[in-house]
């Protein structure tokens, strides 16, 4: 068997072992190891594993991962996301259309402190969904706008993706954050425009709240100090090159801490449960990134993306036309795979072709977000959809998906507007440079 057939082989069967329902992770080595045993030697195959397996999970880069999903689980604990919603419900609740313009904010604030999709959905479901179901909103718009606006925390930093982006890559991770700030402020006002539209051309969808006064705004904003404090001492710390993207994590997670003490909003039982579920996220992230790593020196071995990038480079098609092949790629896959499993599996591939072409590897990594967001959302995987489903029981699933295509159009016409304007992504890291 040829190198490039084993690894179209190991493709096949990775593809396959996902759909059985095997954890990425072990899929990824399992197939890695097995291709390159094939391919090279028994012997060569499992040192290959034993020394990536001892090789990632010792890796200092990989520290950044752990602080700063642990920063997301105790700003969740410590009730960060009920004061970002009943904030933003001041300041846009009396509109048509303000709860879920106010969710959509209190999203990207959460965001800018947690960087998990899944975590974002969840946090804002719970606290948004009774308000919206109270106040006669429509289930389709009240569900898929919480499902779409969940997907911001991946892209507004930090973010798990830039990071797995970043360790595979050996790219700026500090950098990747900073070229999310704006694509995510800019996705963000499109989910508004969207809800504004829907609003417009039907206002029963979203019956406007009670009137609140100036001061009651004013209040929203003061709510959102905590919010704003701990993004610019992060964020912040990172372009004034203050600390480095692990201990920026680390100072994140202390200072929510700090903030949870001395507001009291942080007990034994939430700090507990803040710890237990920031152990389980990352032990899944590094196991992914470690099948990850294997299944990347098979296909290293396999001549699969050196001859990939050959053969686009013979095409005579103009690199923009390339790179909207690979857009519909991750697009087709967000169908079928989890964001994380489809950025870990394609990177080894698709990446070495992106650079040959020239493109800039941090603008790259923000396209490669804003269609894994696209992943979260869409049927028949659509982690978000299925997370909110598991809150509002009573919303039928084909309502909740029903519900999220109006902010699939926002996110591709993002991904249309970096596409033409790449400065956007890229603007923020080079002033830190």
């Amino acid at each position: 068997m040829t190198p490039v057939a084993a690894g179209l082989l190991g493709i096949v069967v990775l593809i396959f072992l996902f759909l059985l329902g095997m954890p990425v992770g072990f899929a990824m080595a399992a197939v890695g190891t097995a291709g390159f045993c094939l391919l090279v030697s028994p012997e060569a195959g499992l040192s290959l594993l034993a020394r990536d397996v001892f090789a990632t999970f010792s890796s200092y880069s990989l520290t950044v991962i752990p602080m700063f999903i642990f920063m997301g689980s105790l700003a969740f604990a410590t009730g960060m996301s009920r004061k970002l919603y009943d904030s933003s419900h001041k300041i846009f609740g009396q509109m048509k259309g303000g709860l879920v313009v106010a969710t959509i904010a209190a999203c990207a604030g959460f965001a800018a402190i947690c960087g998990s999709t899944n975590a974002t959905a969840a946090a804002m479901g719970r606290v948004a969904l009774p308000e919206m179901k109270r106040y006669g909103y429509d289930d389709s718009l009240a569900t898929g706008s919480v499902a779409a606006a969940g997907s911001l925390g991946i892209l507004i930093p930090p973010s798990t993706i830039f990071m797995v982006y970043g360790i595979l890559t050996e790219q700026s991770i500090g950098a990747l954050f900073l070229s999310g700030i704006l694509p995510g402020l800019l996705l963000a006002g499109l989910f508004i425009g969207v809800v504004y539209i829907q609003c417009w051309h039907n206002p029963a969808l979203a019956p406007a709240g009670p009137a609140t006064t100036w001061k009651d705004k004013l209040s929203g904003l003061t709510g959102m100090l905590d919010t704003v404090i701990l993004f610019s001492l992060v964020i912040g710390g990172l372009f004034l090159g203050w600390f480095s993207p692990m201990q920026a994590g680390a100072v994140g997670a202390a200072g929510v801490l700090i903030l949870g003490l001395a507001r009291r909003s942080l007990s034994i039982p939430a700090f507990l449960f803040a710890v237990k579920d920031a152990l389980k996220i990352t032990c899944e992230v590094i196991v992914i990134i470690t099948g990850a790593v294997v299944f990347g020196h098979f296909m290293a071995v396999t001549k699969i993306p050196l001859n990939l990038a050959g053969w686009v480079g013979a095409l005579d098609l103009h690199p923009a036309a390339i790179m909207g092949i690979i857009v519909m790629i991750y697009l087709v896959g967000g169908f079928f795979m989890d964001a994380l499993a489809m950025v870990t599996l394609t990177i080894p591939i698709i990446f070495p072709l992106v650079k040959s072409l020239g493109f800039d590897p941090i603008w790259f990594g923000v396209i490669i977000v804003l269609i894994t967001e696209m992943g979260v959302i869409t049927p028949p995987v659509g982690i978000n959809v299925y997370v909110i489903k598991s809150i509002s029981n009573n919303v039928p699933l084909e309502t909740i998906f029903k519900g999220i295509f109006p902010f699939l159009a926002a996110i591709l016409l993002a991904i249309g507007i970096l596409l033409a304007l790449p400065q956007i992504a890229t603007i923020l890291p080079r002033l830190l440079h």
